[in-house]
């Protein structure tokens, strides 16, 4: 009986090739009839290889065709759709930094007519300065401001880095017009002489020192990013850090994030 040889693939160049060879091999038709009967197409095995091939193509065909990828126009979309959102959070973040400055400034202000309206309630004198702000005069808790002269309109005591660091207790007159301030109802906050915040993490502080070479009253906010500072000279005063009514210690460095004092004159 004859046994299997090869694959169905390629039976007649098989045959062609074979036969004479065979023919006289064998000495007749007898094998070739075998050869036949076993690859032939009406042969089961020769019929089953046919199916499982043709199922084989369709698959590969079946997974070509499905396999697409994004089109142009669909491409297109994505990125304008990407564009859109990139451009909404860079203009939300833009409006939370002007807002943030603009709340910084606003402070200042703030400050200011707390000051202003301490003065108009006291005759004209300043907090911290006011000899008239005794526990006698005004009540259990009250104190006069040390460091300095009293009523003499400035806020002495303090230099331009520590008038940001006000202890709870400090009782120059630059750090106990806090304490005024607080116990005037005019500001809120717990009655000491400790600094209020800043919308950048830093402190407020008051101080008769000298900016730049001009001596006189400023109000501060500490922790401030350059740019901003910057930002806020340009925009309320001349843009100039060593002169006009906004000042810092030093030149401001455009596009800088480093973290400076700015000083607005009261």
């Amino acid at each position: 009986m004859l046994k299997t040889i090869g694959s169905t693939k390629g039976f007649k160049t098989i045959e062609l090739a074979l036969a004479p060879a065979v023919t006289s091999i064998v000495g007749g038709g007898e094998f070739m009839d075998e050869l036949s009967t076993y690859f032939g197409k009406d042969n089961d095995n020769y019929k089953r290889n046919v199916k499982i091939k043709h199922k084989e193509d369709n698959t590969m065909s079946r997974t070509i065709r499905n396999a697409k990828g994004f089109t142009l126009v669909e491409l297109a979309i994505v990125l304008v759709i990407i564009g859109i959102i990139l451009g909404a959070v860079l203009k939300g973040q833009e409006l939370i930094n002007n807002a943030q400055a603009k709340r910084a400034y606003n402070q200042v202000r703030e400050v200011t007519a707390a000051v202003y309206t301490y003065m108009d309630r006291y005759g004209g004198r300043l907090p911290g300065d006011d000899p008239t702000a005794t526990a006698a005069l005004r009540g259990a808790g009250w104190a006069t401001g040390t460091g300095g002269t009293l009523g003499n309109g400035l806020f002495e005591g303090n230099t331009t880095t520590t008038m940001f660091t006000c202890a709870t207790a400090a009782t120059t007159e630059a750090c106990i017009a806090w304490d005024h301030l607080k116990r005037s109802n005019i500001i809120s906050g717990t009655l000491d002489s400790s600094n209020p915040s800043n919308s950048y993490g830093g402190t407020i502080g008051i101080a008769n020192a000298a900016v730049s070479g001009l001596t006189t009253n400023w109000i501060g906010l500490s922790n401030i990013p350059s740019n901003v500072a910057q930002q806020l000279d340009i925009q309320y005063d001349d843009g100039i850090a060593t002169t006009g009514s906004i000042r810092a210690l030093a030149a401001y460095t455009a596009g800088s994030q480093a973290r400076i004092s700015i000083f607005f004159r009261l």
